[in-house]
C-alpha cells in the first residue's frame, strides 16, 4: 500500500503542477514537466481548446491523486489524459516524451493494478466493492471539496494577482489534506 501511494502522490505531483503550470497567468506556476506551451504549439492546428481541456484534465486527476482521498477515482480518470498526451507526442513526433509519457501510464496502470478489488464490479465481478479501510466524514469530505475549489480558483486570480493566487492553491491543498482529519476523530469515537 506504502508503494502505491508513492506512486499516487508522485503521479499527482507531476500531472497536478503540469496542469496548473499551463493554465496560471504566464505559466508561472512551478510545474515538473512541459511544455506549458503546448496551447501555443496546438493551436496551429485549430486544437488549442484541446489543450486547454486536457490541461484542465491534469490538474483534476492531479488533485485526485495528489490527495490520495479519492486516488482510484483518479487513477481511472488519468488513463484517458495519459493516452490523450502520448497520442499527441506521437501524433506531433516528438522524440523522446512518447517513452516519458508511457512511464506514467505504466506507473497508473500499477496503481490500477493495486486497486483492483475495488475495479472488478465495475466491470460486473464480485458482488459489491469492499469496505474502505476508513470510513470518509462528510466534514472531511466537505475540507476535500473546499480545497479543490481553492485549487481551481486559484487559476483565475493568478491572472489578476500571482501570488495571490500561489496563496489560495497553497491553502487548498492545506485544506484537501486537512480533510483527514475530522476521518481519524469520527474514526475515534466509531471505535467506541
Amino acid at each position: 500500500m506504502l508503494l502505491r501511494n508513492i506512486a499516487c502522490v508522485c503521479l499527482g505531483l507531476v500531472f497536478f503542477t503540469s496542469g496548473m503550470a499551463k493554465l496560471y497567468a504566464g505559466h508561472a506556476f512551478p510545474g515538473i514537466i512541459g511544455p506549458v506551451w503546448l496551447e501555443d504549439e496546438l493551436a496551429k492546428f485549430g486544437l488549442g481548446l484541446f489543450a486547454r481541456f486536457v490541461a484542465t484534465g491534469q490538474v483534476l486527476v492531479g488533485f485526485l491523486l495528489l490527495t490520495l482521498r479519492f486516488s482510484t477515482l483518479g487513477a481511472v480518470m488519468l488513463v484517458p489524459v495519459v493516452l490523450n498526451i502520448l497520442v499527441v507526442t506521437i501524433s506531433l513526433e516528438w522524440r523522446g516524451t512518447p517513452w516519458v509519457v508511457a512511464f506514467f501510464l505504466a506507473s497508473n496502470l500499477f496503481v490500477l493494478a493495486v486497486d483492483y478489488r475495488k475495479l472488478l464490479p465495475l466491470i460486473g465481478y464480485g458482488a459489491e466493492a469492499p469496505a474502505p479501510a476508513a470510513r470518509l466524514s462528510w466534514q472531511g469530505n466537505l475540507l476535500w471539496f473546499a480545497g479543490m475549489v481553492f485549487v481551481l480558483a486559484s487559476i483565475g486570480i493568478s491572472f489578476f494577482q500571482l501570488e495571490l493566487g500561489w496563496l489560495a492553491c497553497f491553502a487548498g491543498l492545506c485544506m484537501a489534506w486537512s480533510g483527514r482529519f475530522p476521518d481519524r476523530r469520527a474514526e475515534r469515537l466509531n471505535r467506541r
